[in-house]
């Protein structure tokens, strides 16, 4: 006989029905008062989980849009705040550069006082950058190759 066949067997409600009966029918003392408290402690645990119930979904947040712009002005407003924006953006690329230009002559400095050979490490960067760059160039048309794992070598 199969395994399931032996579990349907031990399941079947039937035969639960009748074990049922047989106990609620065989007498033995307190038997009405431990059915009592069995059925209290049940209810009492499904109302306790049924006032906890959720009521839904909660609340979408409530969102506040922040207007930092006028919402009534012209076309000429809206072109000369976009050219002070680019101005500015150029003067802070600017000073950017600048303060990275700094740092280098700092760093060549610093170089130069440590007997290290500065102009031919720059040069040997410069070719390496110039290297990398045309590798990126030629390979930019290109489609690049999948990479492809043996399983089973």
């Amino acid at each position: 006989m199969s395994l399931f066949r032996r579990l349907l067997r031990r399941l079947n409600p039937l035969a639960a029905l009748g074990d049922l009966g047989q106990q609620l029918s065989t007498p033995y003392p307190h038997r009405f008062k431990i059915m009592a408290a069995a059925a209290v402690t049940t209810v009492g645990l499904f109302s306790v989980m049924w006032q906890e119930g959720a009521t839904g979904l909660p609340h979408p947040p409530k969102i506040t849009y922040v207007q930092s712009f006028d919402p009534g002005r012209s076309e000429a407003e809206i072109v000369a705040g976009n050219i002070a924006a680019t101005k500015a953006g150029r003067a802070a690329e600017a000073e950017q550069a600048a303060s990275a230009e700094r740092i280098r002559q700092m760093y060549k400095t610093l170089g130069r006082v440590s007997g290290m050979d500065v102009d031919k490490i720059e040069a040997k960067a410069k070719a390496d950058a110039a290297a990398e760059g045309a590798a990126k160039a030629a390979g930019a048309g290109q489609m690049p190759k999948a990479r492809v794992e043996r399983i089973n070598p």
